[in-house]
């Protein structure tokens, strides 16, 4: 390499002596390459923070995990409405005992967790906070992933008792604990105090629409037994038994002396069915992780019927494979990436058809120049070396330039449209590796041409 830089070092000089008397020429011929490594620089960054946003998001799901939620649908008062409601009363909803069965049937799962939240206000010394309160069991923190940086998961003792324990988010601790340490203080929900004996984690992912699917936002959540939310906070299940209680108690028994053969028929007044609530579950949501990624499709048709059985084929409940809808979002992400990465690699196509197009004209231009330096001894190489690097140098310099742009489009994406970027070393040495392919390609045929001119005829040329 040293060896054939010194041998031709006075043609490279040429080259660089040409381009730098001609600079604005120069740098509208490396125009093309400059966007053109800034395109796929740029896009390949977006490329790269998207599939990034998706790995965070797929631990924030958790691996194999399968949510079962139930769907809860507004009462109405229309007629049509009232068959729905009454078969309703039949099915409990997502409850303890669907957890225990599922733990029970089915041999594909490898954790399970129920979860029960809802929305309050957290209190400490005075100052007030709104934050999410969720009943969960200890598999919980396994199947979202989640790690504390301080104190201990809920022991045996206090998940089985309902004892008022919790663990505590990032942000919940900012916020009352940023000067002493939380764990054995006391905090303050819905009227209740909770010994705090763990704290997670801080995490920064943001979130693309899958909040719904099981993505959360874990630093504003206070974290409790979900034997604790039951005895302490929440269960509509023994609610709703007593409404269903109170109704049944103003039940009209008619008996029907004729053809019935003695049957009795239940008719419940339609202001009782009235009382009972909308949403009558238990639970808020199950999730299941299963072993192997190969189980999901079959472990959730197979919840998908034992859940209708258990709720008398009462469609109040819905699973989703959250891991397999994001797989599906990078997929498609996939596809818009590699269709940008050939729009900006058009750019760098149309950069290499310009250089070949000026270097043409350059020739064209200095065919004297040529006659004379070949009736002087240059040889063949020397011309092509002398225009083959005046062709690499623009297009180098040009992505030297585009690179920088590049990386500056990228965070400027990523302030501006709040999009992540990632810009890798590999796709800098990609795009600068293209930018010198492109110089040779492009700058090799119109090089070659000028080395084949007649020094004779190029000295006689006007």
């Amino acid at each position: 390499m040293f060896k054939f830089f010194f041998r031709y070092f006075h043609d490279i000089e040429i080259a660089v002596e040409s381009i730098v008397s001609n600079k604005l020429k120069s740098m509208l011929t490396a125009l093309g390459i400059i966007f053109g490594v800034a395109a796929v620089i740029a896009m390949l960054a977006i490329g790269k923070g998207a599939k990034q946003e998706i790995m965070e998001q797929m631990k924030m799901v958790g691996v194999n995990n399968i949510l079962i939620n139930p769907i809860i649908q507004e009462e109405t008062s229309s007629g049509s409405d009232d068959t729905e409601k009454q078969a309703k009363k039949f099915s409990r909803g997502l409850s303890m005992l669907d957890v225990e069965a599922i733990r029970e049937t089915l041999p594909s799962v490898k954790r399970i967790s129920p979860e029960i939240s809802f929305n309050s206000v957290a209190m400490m010394n005075g100052v007030k906070y709104t934050a999410k309160l969720v009943g969960v069991s200890n598999d919980y923190f396994h199947l979202y992933n989640l790690p504390l940086v301080d104190g201990t998961i809920f022991n045996e003792y206090q998940e089985k008792n309902g004892i008022q324990v919790c663990i505590i988010g990032a942000n919940i601790r900012a916020k009352f604990f940023s000067k002493i340490d939380p764990i054995g203080q006391y905090i303050k929900f819905n009227g209740i105090w909770l010994k705090v004996i763990g704290v997670l984690q801080k995490t920064n992912v943001s979130l693309t629409g899958f909040e719904e699917k099981g993505v959360n936002v874990y630093n504003d959540n206070i974290y409790i037994p979900i034997q604790t939310m039951l005895l302490r906070f929440q269960n509509r299940a023994l609610v709703n038994t007593k409404l269903v209680s109170e109704a049944s108690s103003n039940m009209m028994i008619m008996g029907g002396p004729g053809g019935m053969g003695g049957m009795a028929r239940v008719v419940v007044s339609s202001a009782d069915a009235s009382n009972v609530e909308t949403n009558y579950n238990q639970l808020d949501r199950i999730v299941v992780q299963v072993t192997e990624t190969e189980q999901l499709n079959p472990s959730t048709e197979i919840l998908s019927r034992m859940l209708a059985r258990r709720h008398s084929n009462v469609k109040d409940f819905e699973i989703t494979v959250p891991e397999l809808l994001l797989k599906q979002q990078e997929r498609t992400k996939d596809i818009f990436n590699i269709v940008l990465g050939v729009i900006a690699s058009i750019s760098l196509l149309v950069g290499g058809i310009g250089i070949m197009n000026i270097m043409y004209a350059s020739v064209m231009e200095r065919i004297k120049e040529i006659g004379t330096r070949m009736a002087i001894g240059a040889k063949k190489m020397d011309i092509v070396v002398q225009f083959l690097s005046e062709a690499v140098l623009i297009s180098v310099t040009g992505g030297f330039i585009g690179i920088f742009l590049g990386v500056i489009m990228a965070k400027l994406i990523e302030q501006v449209a709040g999009i992540m970027t990632i810009v890798s070393f590999f796709s800098i040495f990609i795009a600068f590796g293209v930018s010198a392919a492109v110089g040779v390609v492009f700058g090799y045929r119109p090089a070659k041409n000028a080395s084949e001119k007649d020094p004779i005829e190029s000295l006689r040329y006007e």
